[in-house]
């Protein structure tokens, strides 16, 4: 799979200022180390004449160079690290413990770490990931039929006036009226162009998004109006085998997904990303193309605009939509990702060929 490479001297600039935005662009080798890294490694910089670009990781295996152990540029991007894993167990596994600057002391972590990995992450600290975890573990039970007092107690909530507050600020409602929510699982999912932000709900994946994508907390409202819903981080069988499916596509062992998804759009827009569903992994078409294909050749840029409203990124193959002169234009993801699926699908294609 061949890969062009920004300028040089784009990227020792990317890779001097430490611009995350490059991650899953290039990779950085130094030739008096030996090893590669990361466009964000913190690692002192080298002198320009040592470094050397590649724009992956095989690439730079390859070439001879190690994996840097800082950086671990092996890793998919927004995985959570070694010393933060049990953790993230843990909280998993007791949802509904109360979780304080103590017992992340008790388990050998520094409280300060965890929260700054936490907001640069996920856009929280800790505790108030673990305390979203705790009411959205409440609000299941609640909806399952469990009375509300118990539920506030074994939640950790010292009284029900305390427990109604934090739910009121979750769901925007008191908590006898949890029971009518939508529950909206969200995960973070690391891949190689960076995390993506998934949800699912009742048994279908609403939401895949790029956790940088600055139209993401437009689409949490949109959706959140849709669907008169909440957003819980947690887990779910279905984003398991969404994550799953998600690392055989980037390791071009699959090219389609075989998943449920559920949109919630105009009826102009659920016809155009039903058009872009039926593009197959390796081809693209041009917007004149998909307006031609719901039977308005005029709306070109009505399907551009839809196009750009997907909230379901790769499973709704926007990506495969191009400009009628062939150049790729329009993607919230940025262009580089843009390129990258298409050639991670190009290649693909070439290998079932073989």
């Amino acid at each position: 799979m061949n890969h062009e490479l920004p300028p040089r001297d784009r990227m020792l600039r990317a890779f001097t200022d430490r611009d995350a935005s490059f991650e899953g662009v290039f990779f950085t080798a130094v030739l008096t180390t030996g090893i590669f890294c990361r466009p964000t490694c913190s690692a002192r910089k080298p002198l320009p004449e040592n470094v050397e670009f590649y724009a992956t990781s095989r690439a730079a295996l390859l070439a001879g160079y190690r994996p840097c152990r800082r950086c671990r540029p092996l890793r998919p991007v927004g995985e959570s690290p070694d010393w933060l894993q049990p953790l993230i167990d843990a909280v998993d596994k007791r949802p509904s413990h109360r979780w304080r600057d103590v017992d992340l002391r008790a388990v050998g972590l520094d409280p300060t770490r965890v929260r700054r990995w936490f907001q640069h992450n996920h856009g929280m600290t800790f505790h108030a990931y673990s305390r979203a975890r705790r009411l959205g573990a409440a609000m299941g039970r609640i909806q399952e039929g469990k009375q509300v007092s118990r539920t506030a107690f074994e939640a950790g909530y010292e009284s029900l006036s305390g427990f109604g507050e934090a739910l009121k600020q979750l769901a925007g409602s008191a908590p006898t009226a949890a029971s009518d929510a939508t529950i909206v699982t969200v995960t973070r999912i690391p891949t190689p162009l960076g995390p993506l932000v998934a949800g699912v709900t009742d048994g279908a994946i609403v939401l895949l998004e790029y956790a940088d994508r600055p139209m993401l907390p437009t689409q949490f409202k949109r959706l959140a109006k849709a669907l008169k819903c909440v957003f819980v981080p947690g887990e779910d069988p279905l984003l398991a085998e969404l994550t799953s499916q998600l690392e055989a596509y980037f390791e071009g062992e699959r090219a389609d997904f075989d998943l449920p998804i559920s949109t919630s759009g105009t009826d102009f827009q659920e016809r155009v990303w039903a058009a872009l569903r039926k593009i197959p992994s390796g081809v693209t078409r041009s917007y004149a193309d998909i307006a031609r294909a719901i039977g308005q050749p005029t709306a070109v840029r009505a399907v551009a605009r839809a196009n750009g409203d997907n909230r379901i990124a790769i499973l709704i193959p926007c990506h495969r939509v191009i400009g009628s002169d062939g150049k790729l234009t329009g993607y919230g993801g940025g262009l580089w990702r843009k390129k990258r699926l298409l050639e991670i699908e190009a290649a693909a294609e070439q290998m079932e060929l073989v």
